[in-house]
């Protein structure tokens, strides 16, 4: 494929993210149940209790243990907060916190993507807030997410980086993370993606609704845009076959990310397509990677 057809796939986050990543995830049962799991209400906004489920791994004790706090996908118009419950439990097996949070959507909240960024920032700082009473260690709080939640995540490491209880560390799956034109000059940008002029151009003619959906201007919640050497250490796991979030879009944040000197691994998926990552044989190629990702950091034994 040409790199102007790359530059157009890549325009698709603009557009159908919310559409494409709601008809995946269809229609779920509300407030979610989610069994073997403790619930917190880690926010009270507009009437609704926001609730968090915590995973605690078995015979925990005093010692303070890592956590995972995951952000589900679906566009920031639906999705469920069973999403990473998978995800959470193995953590839990293998000795850490694993944590599903639910936030706020606009077909059940009528709410914006910048609100969603919210309420994923309060559960985070939630979660850092009651470390003791859940037994994490505050310094070794990452996030998570897939495609929307996946940009929540990114967004609480880039543009919240200078917060006092932003992660240390990031799993993001198929995450949205280009949402504003990328500088013509980008030196890092890979040979896949070089029409970046003709990419901007187009991205700039959805700017007005992508600014409606959101909330705010689209560069306020573009992670590329917002990364520094500060940023934490990430794995990303995308698909080449992603036709919602293209795979340039990943491409291109990782090249970011090493420009600004952050460590970072990009696991590619040849042939899978958008929300792979809970379908087998992706589920346990990614939760391997994820636990290989973590035992780098000494999270995991």
């Amino acid at each position: 494929m040409n790199p102007l057809a790359n530059a157009h796939r890549l325009l698709l986050i603009l557009c159908t993210v919310c559409l494409s990543s709601f008809a995946l995830h269809g229609a779920q049962e509300y407030p979610p149940v989610i069994e073997g799991a403790t619930a917190y209400v880690y926010k009270s906004v507009d009437g609704v209790d926001l609730k968090l489920w915590v995973f605690t791994p078995e015979g925990a004790s005093s010692n303070q243990a890592p956590a995972m706090l995951f952000f589900f996908g679906g566009g920031w118009n639906g999705g469920t907060a069973t999403q990473f419950v998978r995800q959470s439990q193995y953590l839990a097996k293998r000795g850490m916190v694993g944590i599903v949070a639910d936030y706020r959507v606009k077909s059940r909240h009528n709410v914006r993507a910048n609100s969603c960024v919210e309420d994923a920032m309060d559960a985070l700082r939630y979660v850092t807030a009651k470390a003791n009473e859940l037994g994490i260690d505050r310094d070794r709080i990452g996030v998570g997410g897939g495609s929307a939640g996946g940009h929540l995540a990114a967004c609480l490491g880039t543009v919240y980086a200078n917060d006092p209880a932003a992660p240390k560390a990031m799993a993001l799956y198929n995450p949205v993370t280009v949402l504003a034109p990328i500088p013509s000059g980008f030196a890092k940008a890979p040979s896949a993606v070089q029409k970046l002029d003709a990419m901007n151009a187009r991205i700039k003619e959805k700017e007005g609704q992508l600014r409606t959906r959101l909330g705010v201007e689209p560069l306020a919640l573009s992670p590329f845009h917002h990364v520094s050497s500060s940023w934490p250490t990430a794995i990303i796991f995308h698909g080449t076959k992603d036709e919602t979030v293209p795979y340039e879009s990943a491409l291109l944040f990782s090249s970011q990310l090493k420009a600004n000197g952050v460590s970072q691994y990009l696991k590619t998926y040849p042939g899978a397509g958008h929300g792979f990552f809970n379908r087998e044989p992706y589920f346990s190629q990614t939760t391997e990677e994820l636990d290989r990702f973590l035992v780098s950091l000494g999270w995991l034994k």
